[in-house]
C-alpha cells in the first residue's frame, strides 16, 4: 500500500477548515439579517447615533402639537357648518313649499284647540267619525261666524267711518294750525301735495299689487282648504299619523323620539289654550274700553286685537296702534290718549300677570327669544311664519329638554354598578344620629 503524500492532507485539511469558516459567516449573516429584520418589524428605522452627536428631540404628533382649544374649536366649527347648511336646506324647502308647510302647521294649532273637544266627546261615548264630525263642524262654523261678523260691521260702518275720518282729519288739521309747533297752512298742503304726487306716481305699482291680491286670495283660499282636509285627518287619525311617523325615526331613537312627542303636543295644547284665552280677555277689556270711549267699530276692533294677539309682542303693538289711530282721526287727541292708557293697561295686565298665570311653565321662553323667533318667521314666511315661530320654538325647548333627560337616565340605566369594596366606597355616607 503506497503511503499518501502529506500535502494531500495537508489539502484536505485546509479545505475542511475553509467549510467551517464559510458556516460560521453563513451563520453570522443570518443571524444579522434575523436582528435586522426584528428591528424592522419594531420600527426601528433610524440607528442609534454614535456618543458624539447632539442629542435631537423626537418630532410629536401633529395633532398633538396643535392646542387643545383649537382642536376643541375645529371639532365644534365643522359640525356647527353641517348643522348651519341643513338648516339652509330645510329653509329653502320650506320656503319651495311655504303654502302647504303653513297650512299644516295652522291644522296642527286648530287641532290642538279641537282635539280636547274629540276627547271628551269619546269619553261620553260617542264614535271617533260623529265626535270629529261634530267638534270641526263646530269649530269651523264658529270661525266663518267670527270673520263674517267682521267683514259685516266694516261694510256696515265704513260709511259713517269715511265721514268721522274727514272731520277728524279737519279737526286734526287745526289742532296743528293752533298747536305750539307753529306748523303753517303752507306746510299742510305742501304735505298733502306730496301724498297725492306719490299716489299718482306709484300708480302703476299699486295695480300690480292689486293684481299680486287676487293671486294672494287664491293662495290663500287653498291655503284654507289644506287646513281644513288636514284638520279633519289629525283629528280623526292623529294616532295612527304619529304612530306611522315615528317608523321613519332610527331605532335606536325611536323610544326617545316616542316620548318626546307627547310632551312635544301637550306644550303645544298648552300654548294654544293659554294663547286663546289670553288674547280672548284682551279683546274683551280692550273692546269694552273703546266701546265707553264712543270709538266707532268697536267691535270689529277687538276682534281684530283678538286676531293679533296670536304674534306675540308686535301683534299687541300693531293691534292696539290701530286702535288709537281710529280713535284719534275719529274723535280727537283726548279720546286717542285715553285709549292708548286703556290699551297699555290691559298689556300690562296681560304681560305680568294673565300669562304667568295661564301659559305657566309648560312653555316658558325668554322674551329674547320671543322678539327673535318672531323675526325670523316674519322674514322666512311674512305674517303665517310670525304666528306659528313661537310656538315652534317652545316645541323644540321642549323636545330638547326631553331628549336631554331621557340621554341621561338611560346612562345612568345602562351603565356598570359598582360591586365589592368599590360599591361600599361609592355609597354615600350615612350621617351619625344626633343625640
Amino acid at each position: 500500500m503506497s503511503r499518501v503524500p502529506g500535502w494531500l492532507g495537508r489539502l484536505g485539511a485546509g479545505l475542511t477548515e475553509m467549510s467551517e469558516r464559510w458556516n460560521e459567516r453563513r451563520a453570522e449573516a443570518e443571524r444579522e439579517r434575523d436582528e435586522t429584520e426584528s428591528r424592522t418589524s419594531s420600527d426601528e428605522h433610524v440607528p442609534p447615533p454614535p456618543d458624539y452627536a447632539p442629542d435631537v428631540p423626537a418630532r410629536p404628533d401633529p395633532a398633538l402639537a396643535v392646542p387643545w382649544g383649537m382642536r376643541v374649536a375645529a371639532e365644534a366649527g365643522w359640525r356647527l357648518l353641517v348643522l348651519a347648511g341643513t338648516l339652509w336646506v330645510l329653509t329653502r324647502i320650506i320656503s319651495a313649499v311655504q303654502l302647504v308647510v303653513l297650512a299644516f302647521v295652522s291644522a296642527l294649532l286648530i287641532t290642538a284647540i279641537l282635539q280636547p273637544t274629540v276627547a271628551r266627546l269619546r269619553r261620553l261615548g260617542v264614535p271617533r267619525g260623529p265626535a270629529t264630525a261634530l267638534t270641526a263642524i263646530l269649530g269651523f262654523v264658529v270661525m266663518g261666524l267670527i270673520g263674517w261678523f267682521v267683514t259685516w260691521q266694516v261694510m256696515e260702518n265704513i260709511d259713517d267711518l269715511s265721514g268721522q275720518i274727514q272731520d277728524g282729519i279737519d279737526e286734526l288739521r287745526n289742532w296743528l294750525l293752533n298747536s305750539p309747533f307753529h306748523v303753517t297752512d303752507k306746510q299742510i298742503n305742501e304735505i298733502a301735495k306730496n301724498l297725492r304726487e306719490a299716489v299718482g306716481a306709484n300708480t302703476d305699482q299699486i295695480t300690480s299689487a292689486g293684481l299680486e291680491g287676487v293671486t294672494v286670495v287664491v293662495e290663500s283660499l287653498t291655503g284654507i282648504l289644506l287646513a281644513v282636509f288636514s284638520t279633519l285627518f289629525l283629528l280623526y287619525d292623529g294616532k295612527r299619523i304619529w304612530e306611522w311617523t315615528l317608523k321613519l325615526v332610527p331605532a335606536a331613537a325611536r323610544p326617545g323620539v316616542a316620548g318626546a312627542g307627547p310632551a312635544a303636543w301637550r306644550t303645544l295644547t298648552a300654548y294654544v289654550r293659554g294663547t286663546v284665552i289670553v288674547a280672548l280677555i284682551d279683546a274683551i277689556f280692550i273692546g269694552l274700553g273703546i266701546y265707553f270711549l264712543d270709538v266707532p267699530m268697536a267691535v270689529p276692533l277687538a276682534v281684530f286685537i283678538f286676531l293679533f294677539a296670536f304674534i306675540p309682542l308686535v301683534g299687541a303693538v300693531v293691534s292696539g296702534a290701530l286702535a288709537v289711530v281710529v280713535a284719534l282721526v275719529t274723535q280727537g287727541v283726548f279720546t286717542a290718549v285715553m285709549t292708548l292708557v286703556v290699551v297699555l293697561a290691559v298689556q300690562q295686565i296681560e304681560g305680568h300677570i294673565l300669562q304667568p298665570f295661564i301659559l305657566g311653565r309648560a312653555v316658558r321662553v325668554h322674551p329674547l327669544a320671543v322678539v327673535l323667533s318672531v323675526a325670523c318667521g316674519g322674514m322666512v314666511a311674512g305674517i303665517g311664519g310670525a304666528v306659528v315661530a313661537v310656538p315652534l320654538v317652545a316645541v323644540t325647548n321642549t323636545v330638547a329638554g326631553y331628549l336631554r333627560a331621557y340621554s341621561r337616565q338611560s346612562a345612568m340605566r345602562h351603565s356598570v354598578r359598582p360591586r365589592g369594596a368599590t360599591a361600599m366606597s361609592a355609597e354615600p355616607e350615612r350621617q351619625a344620629p344626633s343625640e
